[in-house]
């Protein structure tokens, strides 16, 4: 398994990780805005965009695969289901991430008894089984969604659409790999293992993964702190970019 990884600018290493369905050109606003300060490595992760796919599609295997392909240390910066594979790498081979920027971040994004602050597993599974019938729709209703709420949702969601399959058409396997992911994991009880300084950045309007997720997720770790952004739902990099790079840059020292 390998993955495609777009490279710009000059500095620390930054490694960009997308959310389910998309890929790393999702970040070009964001690169066009760092790549002054750090050397940005956008990755398409495994059946995604330009990135070939090939099964099983596990969270371990995604983050070895990702890992091979940037270089180490770096600032590990992963958005949704990106922010898991930032996780499991911190967890698996923490010299290899400096810091890590979490962004509209869960360690478990379905619900449970003891866990309010996320999706029904319900709602996941209706996503799965759509993707059977039209995976191409299944993404674009996945994007409106995590723009609900935001003040600016349809100037954003008019803004992603042509993005979604720039760079080719998602494998099907993938996508549904990626949902099994989101549905399983849960980081809860391993996140007292992660030593890396970690900024959990975040809407106040996130539907998806909720602020008090990512709060609770902050408030776990050992060096965490959050940063919610009003107004904003599931995308503040693109909500808010000035601000958003402003604190990245911050955070990394650079």
């Amino acid at each position: 398994m390998s993955v495609f990884v777009e490279t710009a600018g000059s500095g620390p290493d930054l490694v960009l990780l997308h959310g389910w369905g998309l890929h790393g050109g999702i970040f070009a606003a964001l690169v066009t805005q760092l790549a002054t300060r750090f050397r940005t490595h956008a990755v398409d992760l495994p059946g995604h965009g330009r990135s070939r796919s090939a099964g099983p599609h596990r969270l371990d295997r995604w983050t070895d695969a990702v890992r091979a392909a940037v270089p180490t240390p770096a600032v590990w910066l992963g958005w949704s289901l990106g922010a898991l594979v930032a996780l499991k790498a911190a967890l698996d081979a923490p010299v290899a991430v400096r810091r890590l920027v979490l962004v509209s971040a869960t360690p478990r994004f379905a619900t449970a008894s003891d866990w309010p602050h996320a999706q029904e597993r319900a709602m996941l599974d209706r996503f799965a089984k759509s993707l059977t019938q039209d995976f191409r729709r299944t993404v674009q209703d996945f994007l409106t969604l995590q723009s609900l709420g935001d003040e600016n949702a349809r100037t954003q969601v008019r803004a992603l659409r042509p993005l979604l399959f720039a760079h080719g058409d998602p494998d099907p396997e993938a996508l549904a790999g990626g949902l099994e992911i989101l549905r399983d994991t849960d980081f809860r009880a391993e996140l007292g293992r992660i030593d890396t300084p970690t900024l959990v950045v975040t809407g106040a309007r996130d539907r998806l993964t909720p602020p008090a997720a990512a709060q609770a997720l902050a408030a776990g770790l050992a060096h965490g702190s959050v940063e919610i952004i009003p107004g904003v739902a599931h995308t503040p990099f693109l909500a808010n970019p000035d601000l958003f790079a402003a604190r990245v840059a911050e955070f990394a020292g650079v």
